[in-house]
């Protein structure tokens, strides 16, 4: 692992802008975000489906699918700017540095092999270690992630697992060589919720003791709002709001984050209903002027329809909200 200062972000995202050509024209699916995140930290990436978090995620492992392409901004890791790299540059960043945990383990594994060749090979790519060393670092690291008997199921094929072990596998594969960084794109969404929570427990693990810094994607705020410890909503491309995850939770400013807040259930109050945010995220080929949430929110006025809003801080968080610009000029 490198020596990272801890004071320093591990990860840098400034400005990055993801475009699609199409014969129609070019579509903007991320619009210019910036964010960072510190080692040992937890960042959420959070919002509906189409808010453009995956394909950061992707941006930031180098596998965007094309057309898709980074059009503009910059993606740093520890100090170095990855984002213009040769293709097999960034392959070795990968697995070495940066690590990902997909949504279907099925996509990351080989049904063709053992699970306990997988491992070897991954770690052998991205170490000097012997076959033995190699198969003891596999059992080493299938005990890590919980999974019962490793030396046994070292041997065993990825269909002989359920699909709540194949996740812990999947885990244990992008953590073989001990990345600084983990890109968990949906990493429980398939997992009934026992499972999740050790899965969720087992990430929080891992950054404690290894000072692994993970972006976490998810749909999910109530798997945010147990694992991160800074959460950015995504909203039509950009970020909406990024904050420390009690404040974003406990007072979301946005009125867009209000809305995912009030969808949460929470136990012990009684909420008449949950609150449901109207209508659905605008489509790439007709995001409105100014703030692309204007035709869903309860608390547009003139200037939203027409200036698109930049992030603000206000209080402990920043916001990209125009309800907020009196705040920003006063404090």
């Amino acid at each position: 692992m490198a020596n990272q200062s801890p004071n320093k972000p591990l990860l840098e995202v400034k400005n990055l802008r993801i475009e699609f050509p199409t014969r129609r024209g070019t579509l903007t699916a991320v619009d210019d975000i910036s964010f960072d995140i510190m080692p040992g930290e937890v960042l959420g990436v959070v919002g509906e489906s189409g808010a453009g978090k995956s394909l950061t995620g992707a941006a930031v492992i180098g596998l965007l699918e094309p057309p898709g392409r980074i059009a503009a901004g910059t993606i740093s890791l520890d100090g170095r700017r990855i984002d213009n790299l040769p293709y097999e540059e960034m392959r070795k960043i990968r697995g070495r540095k940066i690590g990902a945990i997909f949504q279907d383990p099925l996509t990351s594994l080989n049904p063709l092999y053992s699970v306990g060749r997988q491992l070897v090979e991954t770690i052998q790519t991205h170490t000097d270690m012997t076959d033995s060393q190699a198969r003891r670092r596999a059992i080493e690291l299938l005990s890590d992630v919980g999974i019962p008997a490793p030396e046994r199921r070292v041997e065993q094929y990825p269909h002989q697992f359920s699909g709540g072990m194949r996740q812990r596998v999947v885990i244990a594969l992008a953590l073989c060589a001990e990345p600084d960084l983990i890109i968990a794109d949906e990493p429980t969404t398939a997992l009934d919720v026992s499972i999740q929570a050790q899965i969720i427990a087992l990430i929080k693990r891992l950054c404690r003791d290894n000072g692994t810094a993970v972006m976490l994607v998810t749909h999910d705020m109530g798997v945010i709002a147990e694992t991160a410890d800074r959460v950015a909503v995504m909203y039509a491309g950009r970020i909406a709001e990024i904050g420390p995850v009690r404040d974003v939770i406990k007072q979301a400013k946005h009125p867009y984050t209000h809305g995912l807040m009030g969808s949460i259930p929470t136990i012990g109050h009684d909420i008449e209903k949950l609150t449901q945010i109207d209508g659905s995220m605008p489509r790439l080929t007709d995001i409105p002027a100014g703030c692309a949430f204007n035709p869903r929110c309860p608390r547009a006025f003139d200037k939203c329809y027409v200036d698109r809003p930049e992030r603000i801080a206000v209080e402990k968080t920043e916001v990209a909200c125009w309800l907020y610009e009196k705040e920003a000029v006063h404090g």
